[in-house]
């Protein structure tokens, strides 16, 4: 079985699913010809074709409203936004009639649209280039937000994620496009959305964690487990729908949790999974769940960038705070 980057698995998801359904096409700024800027599309113009890889202008709104569109009519617009950043021009779009139709038209119309999302930090970018926006969509109802952490991980849940009635936000971690590889296989398998995944069984505590900071939160674990601590993680996978029944039935063995993401910490999604995690097994818990995230700030300019983002190092510091709490 060959070993993947994601760039790669991506790739191979869009191909394939493009193979198999004619009403699937992509759209976006310079993902013809040029492949994208991470070229996740390369090679699919001259396979497919100027009408079903569509170079657009630089529009994001121009972008959504069309694939909106084409959904609505039957197609199976794949958009691609090219930083998370540039999103925002679109807001209106999804939030206004993307996330709105199908309880708009009381199921008459849905609109399958997928929303290609390069996001979040760790490869020297500048401002509106390394953004982790997730909590956004997660808050708008009728979108589904999901959130790939390896190659494997990505073909199998964009495959899905084309596949589905609803719109989905795919957000990709940009900084691991290329920086691992696993084997994926050539042939098609789906990993269904609104489904988390136990990725290391554990009794002693629960980190919880989803995209890019999977990597640390391994790390992490790595270093716990020397001192004979012995984790349990979860990849949430998909933000929305959110997958709790996962996440209460580990607490509820290990009774205790740290959540690891890189968005700031205010409002974020970690304080969601903190929020259900109370409502369903305070009576388990033996110490307050704590957070690792980014700082309520502006992502910093290149230089401070590593100072942002989560570390293993301030995961382990976290669960020191929780176990002698």
């Amino acid at each position: 079985m060959a070993k993947r980057t994601m760039i790669e698995a991506i790739n191979l998801a869009l191909k394939q699913e493009m193979e198999k359904d004619p009403r699937a096409l992509i759209l976006g700024e310079d993902v013809g010809k040029n492949g994208g800027v991470f070229r996740a599309t390369q090679g699919l113009f001259d396979i497919f074709g100027e009408t079903r890889v569509v170079d657009t202008p630089l529009s994001e709104s121009a972008i959504i409203g069309v694939a909106i569109g084409m959904a609505v009519y039957g197609l199976r617009p794949i958009a691609e936004i090219q930083f998370e950043g540039f999103i925002y021009a679109s807001m209106e779009q999804l939030a206004s009639h993307a996330g709105r139709i199908r309880t708009r038209s009381r199921g008459r119309y849905h609109c399958p649209i997928v929303v290609r999302l390069p996001y979040g930090g760790g490869i020297r970018a500048p401002e509106h280039h390394s953004d982790s926006n997730e909590a956004y969509f997660v808050h708008t109802p009728g979108i589904k937000v999901v959130i790939p952490s390896t190659p494997y991980e990505a073909k199998g849940l964009l495959i899905a994620a084309i596949r589905d009635p609803d719109p989905v936000i795919f957000m990709e971690p940009k900084k691991l496009y290329r920086s691992l590889r696993e084997e994926v296989p050539e042939e098609e398998y789906l990993i269904p959305l609104g489904q988390s995944r136990i990725v290391i069984e554990g009794t002693d505590i629960t980190l919880i964690t989803w995209g890019a900071m999977l990597q640390p939160t391994l790390q992490a674990a790595t270093l716990m487990e020397k001192r004979g601590i012995n984790p349990e993680i979860i990849d949430l996978r998909t933000l929305s729908p959110l997958d709790m029944q996962t996440v209460i039935e580990s607490v509820e063995k290990t009774h205790k949790a740290v959540i690891v993401h890189e968005a700031p910490a205010s409002c974020g999604v970690g304080a969601e999974v903190i929020a259900r995690i109370n409502e369903k097994a305070l009576v388990h818990l033996e110490a307050p769940v704590a957070r690792v995230a980014g700082f309520d700030t502006v992502m910093p300019l290149p230089k401070l960038e590593k100072y942002y983002l989560p570390n293993a190092e301030r995961v382990a510091e976290a669960v020191d705070r929780v176990l002698n709490f």
